[in-house]
Formats: C-alpha cells, structure tokens, sequence
C-alpha cells in the first residue's frame, strides 16, 4: 500500500515532536543546589586544613606565647630572689653592725668588775679623791659602753630569770620570795637587746 503524502498539518506535528524530543534537562531544584553548596565549603576547609604553612605558623605561634609566659614567671621569680637578697644582705650588715663590738665588750667587762670591786674595798681609810677618782673613772666606762648600745643586768631583788641570770648557788631565804636574787656576785650586760655575760647571782629559797 502506498504511503499517504503528508499534509502541512503532519509537517507542523511533526517539527513539534522533535523539539519536544531535544528540550533541556530542567534546571536543579533547591535540594539540589544546597548540596552543592555544602560540598564546595567542604572542599574549601578540607583545602585550608590541608594547608602545610598555616598549621606550622599556628603551632609557632603556641609555642611563642607559651615561651612569653614562662620568661613572665622567671622575670618575676628573679625579681623576688633578688629583693630577697638585699632584704637579708640589710639585715646581715645590721645585725654585724649592732654586733661588731661584741667581742670589745667582752674583753673590757673584766675592766669594769676590777674597778666595782676596788670601789667596794676601798676602807674608811681610802682618801676621798681616790674614792671620787676609781668611781669617775668606772662611770665613764660605762657611760662609754651605754653609747654603743651596752646595758648593765642587776636583778638585786628581782624574780630570778634563766635567760639573763646565771644562779651559782640557792639559799633559804624567809624574808624574800622563793626563787628571788638575793644576791648579785657579778653583774650581766647586754649588747643591743643580746645577752652578753649572765649576771651571776644568788638565788632565795623557801625555808624548811
């Protein structure tokens, strides 16, 4: 059977099945294109995290601050030993000062007990210049001692003390409180506030 020509009509038909047949993919929905911009920013940060330089420049500047920090705390370490330093280098040289003459002192006591007791000997028939004489000359001495910081201990009547009395012997004594001096066999001295010598003394007793 002979085909049947064709008429404008099919002509028309058919050039709208081709282009029908040849239209465009339609563009991506919105699902689509969120995706796409999720995995780009993903590709973006795994590209800078992937970056050598930044990493070894962040890590540098960790150790920067850190190494900062610790020489904040060796400065202020330092700082505090050193004033602790010259507190104690003032405080030794005040104390050598205050001292330095400790040992002076100890050798002329012996001085100042010969001229007491020469003052005590002295008889009625000791003239009174000599007596004016041996007392002038021990109340300069210790007018001498005074000015550089020595103090006489002579507890006569007072409450016996270890730390500045030395007891050499214990006697019933009714008439004074137990443990009382009641007698001073040589007096004591200080230097500055630091014991010297011990004053020697007799001490008191309750009576049986």
């Amino acid at each position: 059977m002979a085909k049947d020509p064709q008429t404008p009509l099919d002509d028309e038909l058919a050039r709208q099945q081709e282009e029908a047949d040849t239209q465009v993919e339609p563009e991506p929905v919105e699902g689509e294109l969120e995706d796409a911009a999720e995995r780009a920013e993903a590709e973006e940060e795994a590209q800078a995290s992937d970056n050598p330089e930044a990493e070894v420049l962040a890590a540098k500047v960790e150790e920067l601050e850190q190494a900062l920090a610790e020489a904040k705390d060796q400065s202020l370490r330092a700082a505090a030993e050193a004033q602790n330093v010259r507190r104690r280098a003032e405080q030794e040289a005040e104390k050598a000062r205050k001292f330095a003459l400790e040992k002076f002192v100890k050798e002329l006591l012996p001085v100042i007990d010969s001229l007491e007791k020469a003052l005590e000997a002295m008889g009625d028939d000791a003239s009174e210049a000599h007596r004016e004489g041996v007392a002038m000359t021990l109340k300069m001495q210790l007018d001498v001692l005074g000015k550089f910081g020595v103090e006489v201990i002579d507890p006569q009547g007072e409450p016996f003390d270890p730390q500045y009395h030395e007891a050499m012997a214990m006697v019933p004594n009714p008439e004074l409180e137990p443990n009382s001096v009641m007698d001073v066999m040589q007096k004591g001295y200080l230097l500055n506030g630091r014991l010297v010598r011990p004053a020697m003394v007799v001490v008191s007793q309750a009576a049986d």
